[in-house]
């Protein structure tokens, strides 16, 4: 069996993107095969794979986002920017139209197109937790948390190239404190009045991601509540695109988050499957 994937990156994250609109791949989608698509020596290589499908409940599509171990997440925010972008390359967006609509398990997000990058609402944060006191082998760390479509740890550092993401983020993904679904977790230092620097280990993939979407969300949001930060934020990933957030406070929490930066298309191409 041959499929036709298109390969995209959003700020240094990458995906397999594929259009399931007809159905046909749900039953071949397994999560055996999804490993093996996202392998990065073995097959196309990616942080996870996105596919289209059919929308419902007022969304114009349907995201399913799957990580690179085969199972499928809620959301994704640098994926939901591909998507976006996606739909466009596939055609089933016209260019004329400047925005789209697609449903997720973490509710449904509105993307708008601006020249190459593409802008996102992701919906709104809930279970902001700050403050916590969690024990780590490199001491007692303080850890704000909050989900922006899917858990995030977040833990402030004065310099973040000198972390070790892929030990302590481990660490803090398994933690008794965001037990049993884990955790993803940023490490943010503060580089100016409303920029940040982040670096992600993030669940699923099972370590250092180049950008995570729903993390630089995450982040900004706690930088705003815990260090001040103006808005909108400034945020510098791993893979040194520089992404914006943007957000409105509601009473205690945040209304929808509006996240923005670079979608693009790397390469298309077929795959032999078995």
């Amino acid at each position: 069996m041959k499929l036709s994937f298109t390969k995209m990156t959003g700020a240094g994250n990458d995906f397999v993107m594929v259009d399931n609109r007809s159905l046909a791949l749900s039953p071949v989608l397994t999560g055996d095969r999804i490993v093996a698509l996202c392998d990065r020596r073995f097959g196309i290589g990616g942080d996870g794979l996105l596919a289209v499908e059919p929308g419902g409940n007022g969304a114009d599509f349907r995201m399913r986002y799957y990580n690179s171990d085969g199972g499928e997440a809620e959301m994704c925010g640098n994926g939901a920017r591909c998507f976006a972008r996606y739909l466009r390359h596939i055609g089933a967006v016209a260019a004329e139209v400047e925005g789209v609509t697609f449903g997720t398990p973490a509710g449904r997000i509105e993307g708008r197109y601006i020249g190459s990058e593409v802008a996102v609402h992701l919906t709104a944060p809930v279970d902001i937790k700050l403050g916590q006191k969690l024990e780590t082998k490199a001491g007692v760390l303080e850890v704000h948390f909050v989900n922006t479509g899917v858990p995030h740890a977040v833990v402030f550092v004065e310099e973040v190239e000198e972390v070790d993401v892929r030990a302590l983020g481990s660490e803090l993904r398994y933690h008794a404190a965001f037990a049993p679904k884990g955790t993803n977790v940023n490490f943010v230092q503060i580089r100016s009045l409303d920029s940040i620097r982040v670096r992600t280990y993030e669940r699923g993939v099972e370590d250092e991601t180049l950008a995570c979407g729903t993390g630089v969300a995450a982040s900004a949001l706690m930088a705003h509540l815990v260090k001040g930060m103006a808005k909108p934020v400034k945020v510098r990933v791993e893979g040194r695109a520089l992404l914006t957030v943007d957000f409105e406070k509601q009473g205690e929490g945040f209304g929808p988050v509006l996240l923005q930066g670079p979608a693009l298309v790397v390469f298309n191409g077929e795959i032999e499957w078995n």
